[in-house]
């Protein structure tokens, strides 16, 4: 398949904030199940952040949102997480993505760049992510520069 037909079936959601904090402490909020907790509307991470470990989101009420595999982990720089939705049918249908995190200290912040993609043209979940990782990471933001959230339900 040429690389025009390629990128032709990738559908892609590109998010990147800058952030007043350090790789280390942002490696943390980003890892740490509690830290997740606050900024991601009581979600849960589930995983050891391990190259080849399972990883899973569960909603505050124990149901599995997404689930998937640290497919590399390299703390305080990266993290690539294959993910699937698993509560939207119409999401799960398009099967796995690809979410890519990555960290660059940049003076005295991080820039925090969060790719996400499918190989699934005209992508519902990317569209879903798309909302969501805006307000997540705005969330994310606002705790680790201020101690506060700014949204306490998803938008």
């Amino acid at each position: 398949m040429s690389n025009a037909a390629t990128r032709a079936a990738t559908s892609q959601f590109v998010y990147v904030t800058y952030i007043r904090t350090t790789p280390e402490q942002l490696w943390v909020a980003l890892t740490s199940p509690e830290f997740i907790k606050q900024y991601w509307y009581g979600m849960h991470a589930q995983t050891d952040w391990k190259t080849g470990s399972p990883w899973e989101l569960r909603f505050a009420d124990g149901r599995i949102a997404d689930t998937g595999e640290i497919l590399e982990s390299d703390p305080p720089k990266k993290i690539v997480i294959k993910w699937r939705n698993e509560f939207r049918p119409e999401l799960k249908s398009e099967g796995y993505s690809r979410c890519t995190i990555e960290l660059e200290p940049v003076g005295e912040a991080v820039k925090l760049s969060v790719t996400h993609t499918i190989e699934h043209p005209a992508s519902k979940l990317i569209d879903a992510v798309s909302g969501g990782w805006p307000a997540i990471l705005s969330n994310l933001k606002s705790l680790l520069e201020t101690g506060q959230i700014i949204l306490t339900r998803k938008v």
